[in-house]
Order: structure tokens, then C-alpha cells, then sequence
């Protein structure tokens, strides 16, 4: 069974920094990602990171995201820089095994089949 489990949310001041962590038990290669859901708003995506390597950022966090993984450890990374009040949110860490993230810009959040409970990011300003 495969296990999703965040961490490193918190608070922080606009323009500051954050990193999240994602260990993931029970899961084999595939497609993993980043999304993120505001207080009052739908979910929505943020990185992803196919099973090669390759990366997908939403327009809204690119350039300020980065995301990556450690295979080895089963870890998903997103580090985010130069943060803004709009980033608060709570984040889940997302995936699906055996298989890449498909051929849209971004994958849809439908796409992903396991789900982390998500950790909660501040920005104040």
C-alpha cells in the first residue's frame, strides 16, 4: 500500500523560503508532484516530476519552485523561494506508479491516484 507523508510546512514572511518533504513508502516509479489548496479555493497543482527526472511547474510558481527526488530514499523534494502572502495554502504531495506524467503541460490533479494529508504553509506579509 502506498503512503504519502509531508512535512517541513510552517510559517514564514513573505520572501522568505520553505522546503517541503514528501516520504513515500510502498511506491515505485512514476509520475509525482506538488499541489496546493487555499482557504475558500479548489486545489491546484503546482510541480511535477516525471520518472526520468523531467519537470513541470504551474505558470503561477515557476521560476520560485523547484521540485526533485531521491529515488533511493523515496522522497519528493519542493523547495520554494521568494514566497508571497498568495502561497499560503495547504500543500499534498501526490502520486501514481508505473506510470509518467502524461503529455499535458501539467497534469491534472484526476491524474494522481495517491495523496498525502498535506502540510500547512503561511506567508505572512
Amino acid at each position: 500500500q502506498v503512503q504519502l507523508l509531508e512535512s517541513g510546512g510552517g510559517s514564514v514572511q513573505a520572501g522568505g523560503s520553505l522546503s517541503l518533504s514528501c516520504a513515500a513508502s510502498g511506491y515505485s516509479r512514476g509520475c509525482m508532484g506538488w499541489f496546493r489548496q487555499a482557504p475558500g479555493k479548489e486545489r491546484e497543482g503546482g510541480a511535477v516530476i516525471d520518472s526520468d527526472g523531467s519537470t513541470r511547474y504551474a505558470a503561477s510558481v515557476k521560476g520560485r519552485f523547484t521540485i526533485s527526488k531521491d529515488d533511493a530514499k523515496h522522497n519528493l523534494y519542493l523547495q520554494m523561494n521568494r514566497l508571497k502572502p498568495e502561497y499560503t495554502a495547504m500543500y499534498y504531495c501526490a502520486a501514481r506508479a508505473y506510470i509518467g506524467c502524461g503529455t499535458w503541460s501539467f497534469p491534472p490533479e484526476s491524474w494522481f491516484i495517491y495523496w498525502g494529508q498535506g502540510t500547512q504553509v503561511t506567508v505572512s506579509s
